[in-house]
């Protein structure tokens, strides 16, 4: 439902600026060209710089994300990286990009082009209530039957990624964590043909399977909304007990592109994810599983320690082999004359 749009935007200030920043060349008073960045920095440990785009949602707005290219020349596969909630910005990218560099430096060197995105803060049950987003006209501008959802600004990112000169347009995929991770099942099930290839870690499907919680999940009393932070689903019989089976199996039948459900052994939630990948293999799509025992909720994206240095193990560098194995299975070309190689041959 993106529409391609010719409105020109105005020059955004940079938030923040330091020095390692450096603002594209734009003359005070031009309109800003969506296909350049923002502006550029250096990645500590790298050769490779992020550029930072803005992609317009749905409804007009500016969403950003940081994205990274194995090489300044060839076209590549392109995976979107999405961790938990939304919210924050540009100064969450960059901290971000810091932070979390180790999955972007695997990628590139397996030839990905990546970027990690931000998104609008998650509506509590805005899925399930909402329905389908239908855009009219009215006045010669757009009507929305609803807001757009944090998941539809994934949809704005990739979409225009899709038109970066550099990125493969059929070769994209999609990587998410927790909260992330349900919103790769809800793009997938709302957006055919946008994506090729998903990994979902650890995904918190409650609002997907319209799961009704039990009694270690509450209502908060100043908020009337609910808090399910340490809700236990740990069995997957359980779960399947309590979830609405035949609404979940109608949008998991809608899901056209291969999905790995990555699991983690003592998660409270274990058993959720457990159940998304069942009731996507009996749905019919392809889908694969694969659960592994480690302390870090997110592990597959290991964290930059306080000493400056990435703190990983070996648990972390399998489970990335296996979404790097995934990847290429469903992403790379097995045409050998194609361009697209590992990146370490093209520095």
């Amino acid at each position: 439902m993106i529409r391609a749009n010719a409105r020109s935007v105005p020059a955004i200030a940079v938030p923040n600026s330091q020095s390692k920043r450096k603002v594209s060349d734009m003359n005070e008073g031009t309109t800003y060209d969506l296909h350049r960045p923002l502006y550029s920095e250096e990645v500590e440990g790298s050769d490779r710089p992020v550029n930072y785009f803005l992609a317009e949602t749905i409804d007009g707005l500016y969403t950003p994300y940081a994205f990274r290219t194995p090489a300044d020349e060839g076209v590549f596969p392109f995976v979107f990286l999405a961790y938990g909630n939304g919210g924050g910005g540009l100064d969450w990218l960059s901290d971000r990009v810091r932070s979390h560099s180790h999955i972007m430096e695997r990628l590139l060197d397996a030839g990905y082009a990546c970027a990690w995105g931000r998104y609008r803060s998650e509506v509590e049950l805005g899925f399930h209530r909402g329905g389908d987003l239908v855009i009219d006209r009215r006045q010669g501008m757009d009507l929305l039957s609803r807001a757009p959802l944090e998941f539809e600004d994934e949809v704005a990112i990739i979409s225009h990624v899709r038109k970066h000169p550099q990125i493969d347009p059929e070769r994209i995929g999609h990587v998410g964590v927790s909260h992330a991770g349900e919103m790769l099942f809800k793009l997938a099930s709302q957006y055919s043909g946008l994506i090729q290839a998903g990994v979902a870690c650890e995904p918190a499907n409650h609002e997907f399977l319209d799961l009704t919680p039990d009694s270690t999940a509450f209502v908060n009393p100043h908020t009337q909304l609910r808090n399910i932070e340490e809700m236990q689903m740990v069995d997957a019989k359980q779960v399947r007990a309590r979830i609405n089976e035949q609404l979940a199996l109608e949008r998991m039948a809608k899901v056209n592109v291969p999905i790995l459900v990555m699991g983690r052994d003592d998660d409270h939630l274990q058993g959720i994810f457990r159940v998304s990948y069942d009731l996507l293999e009996e749905s019919g799509a392809q889908a694969e599983w694969v659960s592994w025992d480690h302390p870090l909720h997110g592990y597959i994206f290991p964290v930059r320690g306080e000493d400056g240095k990435i703190e990983v193990d070996d648990v972390q560098e399998s489970a990335i082999d296996g979404i790097i194995a995934f990847l290429d299975r469903n992403l790379k070309s097995t045409n050998p004359s194609d361009s697209l190689v590992g990146a370490q041959a093209l520095r």
